[in-house]
């Protein structure tokens, strides 16, 4: 039997044909883009440096000779293109390079993606140490290496997972846990958060050096005190112009006042401290935005010259006051430290 398509239908049934094949393409457009590298030397231990504007982070150690990267973006082409044109634009891609053992992971395209968050999910040999910085925000994840690992965000949380060797991992506005499989003598464990808890969850038998401190949260532990042997000191902050005073007279005040005031106090201290992060926050931003700017311009009147770099993450603000723990773990051995401004620090056996 013949089917024949009245002449009316034949626009529908292309339209339909179209929006198919639109609607196929851009499923294929976000399907995950997977690139491998490997490293000059294998034999020897590499080190991966990711520098990413926005976006998630997901790093694995795995038994592989190899570096592969998947993600919802496409690599940055590496030949020039066949009618000898060079794309001056800024495009949603990333590059990724290796030189004397070290792989570059770079990408800052949310500038022109409409904020839209790229994803990363990176494998990596188990012995590779990890350095990221991560200016705008996203989610960080870091499992099964024994390389040491270096972080610096500016928003969202980090978790690290099965770690053996040195860390230190700052971000402003997030949370961190880490859980650590074992610790080595010289490869020291540092934590900061300005806004957000610490967790960190250790072997029961692990020794160590600790150091913990908050400005406003507690500290808090699951080892006994004959485990974890600390003693706990007030930290005061330096005296700096706009800071808060209370002056009580034995004759003009009672006990509830003075409760109410140092209540007010640190609902002070902790608006504050929401205050600044959220100018630091603004500040990475129109820095960014500036910088973007200028490299728009340089792309326009410069023909292939040299593009400005974009501004890194912002330093932590210093810390001043609050509750400071210290102490040995079982005898002592590596240093442990963390220090969060707004939020728990919490100490933990594995399970």
């Amino acid at each position: 039997m013949k089917i024949h398509l009245k002449p009316s239908l034949l626009p529908v049934a292309a339209l339909l044909l179209a929006t198919a094949l639109a609607a196929s393409a851009a499923r294929a457009a976000d399907q995950p883009e997977t690139t491998a590298i490997k490293f000059s030397d294998p034999a020897k231990p590499g080190t991966l440096r990711i520098t990413l504007a926005m976006g998630a982070i997901k790093v694995t150690g795995a038994d592989t000779a190899e570096l592969t990267v998947r993600t919802d973006l496409v690599p940055e082409p590496t030949k020039p293109r066949a009618d000898g044109m060079r794309v001056l634009s800024e495009s949603t891609t990333f590059s990724l390079t290796e030189k004397d053992n070290i792989v570059m992971l770079e990408a800052d395209q949310e500038m022109n993606s409409g904020g839209r968050e790229s994803t990363f999910a990176i494998t990596i040999p188990r012995s590779t140490s990890v350095v990221i910085r991560n200016s705008l925000g996203g989610e960080i994840e870091v499992s099964d290496i024994t390389g040491n690992i270096e972080i610096k965000s500016l928003n969202g949380e980090v978790t690290l997972t099965n770690v053996t060797a040195g860390a230190l991992v700052e971000t402003m506005n997030g949370g961190i846990t880490a859980h650590v499989r074992a610790l080595s003598e010289g490869k020291p464990l540092s934590f900061t958060s300005m806004n957000g808890e610490i967790a960190l969850d250790v072997p029961a038998d692990t020794k160590a050096n600790v150091r913990l401190r908050t400005q406003n949260g507690a500290i808090l532990t699951d080892f006994d005190d004959q485990t974890l042997v600390t003693k706990t000191e007030s930290v005061r902050g330096h005296r700096k112009p706009g800071h808060i005073t209370v002056n009580f007279g034995a004759k003009e005040t009672n006990t509830s006042e003075i409760h109410d005031a140092v209540r007010e106090a640190v609902r002070v201290g902790i608006e504050a401290a929401h205050e600044a992060a959220s100018a630091m926050r603004e500040a990475a931003m129109a820095a960014r935005e500036a910088a973007q700017e200028a490299r728009n311009q340089q792309a326009e009147t410069q023909a292939g010259g040299p593009i400005a770099p974009l501004p890194p993450v912002p330093p932590l603000p210093p810390m001043t006051g609050g509750k400071l723990v210290s102490g040995t773990l079982n005898g002592g051995g590596a240093e442990i430290r963390a220090t969060a401004m707004n939020g728990d620090v919490i100490l933990r056996k594995a399970k």
